[in-house]
């Protein structure tokens, strides 16, 4: 079984030994600048409660509010390639789609007007090659001056740069290369046009209906890749320190871990936080727009982790620091802040989980601790 958080191991203070000497007596020669001098009647007058910090968790934060994400370059919003009316929604919100599967049907006056220009264009470059080759054979005879001939070059040219711009609209419009051939072969025009998925992706988001009716480029279905995803934690800036890109990850709940893409260089003015982004393999168990919890792994320099109640932690400015107990007393000893909660923080630094930790009579100890340094 998990060992008990450490706010359900406070207990009062008991100091093996006879303490010798009171910190209202200690003086700076007596004791150094980080030890207080306290008796055991002392200590329990001044309300001092002692714990045993617990180990952290596999080197872990505490576990901090995530949202599911879905990351950026994975999101595609397919839109209208021409003006039209939509007919048929061949999809719904959920569904996992192939590349090339239809999506919905649009019928367009403007997708018409495109395959007969394309036909227009194809019939002009056919003119073009005939009056070229007639043209350069009575060139060849000497019917003609050779500026004839250089101007049915010219023609000819320009009549397959205005195909090749006709058939690269036909393409963006959605029209493959096979049904472009076959508009070329058949002359078959039609007013209907299927838009299909460009990738294998799930269908996030529908935002037209059938006889609704669309501007070219509006917006109608939203495709994402649902693997991997991001979650997106919100660091308190005092915590950051311990966190660096490539931490493991874990969402608990959730077996497989991932890791820190990012630790951002800009604060929350708001809420003075950071924000950190992992990338999280997602085996269909996660979801983008739940929220979670996130531990994530820190770099200690060596030391062990250790938990202890919110209420053990000494700060001063950026320096922190824990009251320890000896045999004569407590002794101040610096610790590095890894993380935090409203009621736990997690620190590295030299104790083990022998030590007795303060986490009641702070304020007192601390008043006693300064009074011994002037």
């Amino acid at each position: 079984m998990p060992a008990p958080r450490a706010a359900h191991l406070a207990r009062p203070c008991r100091l093996a030994g006879a303490l010798l000497l009171i910190a209202s007596y200690a003086t700076p020669s007596a004791a150094s600048a980080e030890d207080v001098k306290l008796t055991p009647a002392q200590a329990q007058n001044l309300g001092i409660r002692v714990t045993h910090p617990i180990s952290s968790r596999s080197d872990k934060t505490l576990p901090y509010p995530a949202q599911i994400v879905i990351p950026t370059p994975q999101l595609w919003v397919v839109s209208a390639p021409v003006a039209g009316m939509v007919t048929n929604l061949a999809v719904a919100r959920g569904d996992r789609v192939s590349v090339g599967q239809p999506l919905l049907t649009l019928e367009s006056p403007s997708f018409v007007s495109l395959q007969r220009e394309y036909l227009h264009a194809l019939a002009q470059e056919v003119l073009a090659v005939q009056q070229l080759k007639r043209n350069a054979d009575l060139f060849e005879g000497k019917a003609v001056p050779q500026r004839v001939l250089e101007s049915s070059q010219t023609e000819a040219r320009q009549a397959s740069i205005v195909v090749a711009e006709r058939r690269q609209m036909l393409h963006l419009s959605g029209l493959s290369d096979d049904a472009i051939a076959r508009l070329t072969n058949e002359a078959a025009i039609s007013a209907t046009l299927t838009v299909n998925a460009p990738q294998v992706a799930s269908v996030v988001d529908i935002v037209v209906s059938p006889g609704q009716r669309m501007e070219q480029a509006a917006p109608l279905v939203k495709l994402a890749r649902l693997s991997p995803l991001w979650a997106e934690i919100a660091i308190p800036a005092t915590n950051i320190g311990a966190i660096k890109t490539g931490a493991r990850v874990d969402i608990d709940g959730y077996a497989t871990p991932g890791r820190v893409i990012l630790v951002s260089e800009t604060t929350d003015a708001a809420t003075q936080t950071i924000l950190v982004r992992a990338e999280i393999p997602n085996n269909g168990e996660l979801h983008s727009g739940q929220t979670a919890a996130a531990r994530i792994g820190f770099i200690s320099a060596g030391e062990s982790a250790w938990e202890i109640p919110y209420s053990g932690l000494v700060r001063r400015g950026e320096q922190t620091s824990i009251f320890v107990a000896t045999e004569g007393g407590f002794r101040q000893v610096a610790v590095t802040l890894l993380a935090e909660d409203q009621d736990h923080v997690v620190v590295a630094g030299p104790i083990t989980d022998k030590d007795e930790v303060a986490i009641g009579g702070i304020s007192a100890l601390r008043g006693i601790l300064s009074r011994l340094g002037q």
